[in-house]
C-alpha cells in the first residue's frame, strides 16, 4: 500500500469534540476542545489540551475544577461558535442551561453527557499548550440518552467528532463490531491476512 508523508502531525483520527466547563470570576465559561481523552480508568482520569493564550486556563487553575460536555450532533453551530469567540468578550454561558457539579464545575445541562473533573496536574512543556489532568469525580448522562440496560447509549447521545487538517465536524457510524469479542474468532495458526503485504 503507497504512504504519504506528512511529518510530525496531529493526525489522530477522528477526535472527540467537548465543551470544557469553568467558573472564572464567579461566572460559567465554556470553550470547545478537542485535544482531549481518557488518561486512565482507575482512578479515572480525563486530560485535555488548551492553548496557553485561552481565558479557560485560568479557571481551571484557580477553580481547581472543569466539566468535559459531550455536546450533540444538533448543537454543532453552537459549539462551533464556543469555539471562535472568547470568554474574555462574550458570555458563552447564555447557550447553556447552566448547573453546577459537586465540585463546584459548571455543566452545559444540553450536553447528553456532562463529566465532571476535580485538577489534578497541569502539564507545561514549553510549548504553545497546557495539558490539565483531571480526576473524573462524576459523571452525569441524560435518561433518554441511555440504552435498555440503563448504560449511555452512543447512537442516542449522537456526539460531534472533529478532524484535522481539513477542519471538519463528523457524525458516528454505524457498529462495527463487539470489542473484547469479535477477535475471539482468529486463529493464530491460520494462513496471513490477504490484506497483509509480503515485505
Amino acid at each position: 500500500m503507497d504512504k504519504v508523508t506528512f511529518g510530525a502531525r496531529a493526525f489522530l483520527y477522528p477526535l472527540p469534540v467537548i465543551v470544557v466547563g469553568t467558573m472564572i470570576s464567579g461566572r460559567a465559561n465554556f470553550m470547545t476542545c478537542a485535544f482531549c481523552g481518557i488518561a486512565q480508568m482507575r482512578t479515572p482520569m480525563l486530560m485535555i489540551t488548551l492553548g496557553k493564550r485561552h481565558h479557560t486556563n485560568t479557571g481551571i487553575k484557580d477553580a481547581r475544577c472543569f466539566s468535559a460536555n459531550i455536546p450533540r450532533r444538533d448543537m454543532v453551530e453552537v459549539v462551533d461558535y464556543c469555539g471562535i469567540v472568547s470568554g474574555r468578550e462574550v458570555d458563552k454561558s447564555r447557550f447553556f442551561t447552566v448547573k453546577r457539579g459537586s465540585t463546584g464545575a459548571p455543566l452545559a445541562d444540553e450536553c447528553p453527557v456532562n463529566i465532571e473533573c476535580r485538577l489534578v496536574d497541569v502539564l507545561d512543556y514549553e510549548g504553545t499548550n497546557e495539558i490539565f489532568l483531571g480526576e473524573i469525580v462524576e459523571v452525569h448522562v441524560s435518561a433518554d440518552s441511555l440504552d435498555e440496560q440503563g448504560r449511555p447509549d452512543l447512537a442516542k447521545i449522537d456526539p460531534l467528532l472533529f478532524t484535522m487538517p481539513d477542519n471538519r465536524y463528523w457524525s458516528v457510524g454505524e457498529v462495527v463490531a463487539k470489542a473484547w469479542n469479535v477477535g475471539k474468532g482468529i486463529d493464530p495458526t491460520a494462513k496471513t491476512p490477504s490484506w497483509v503485504n509480503e515485505v
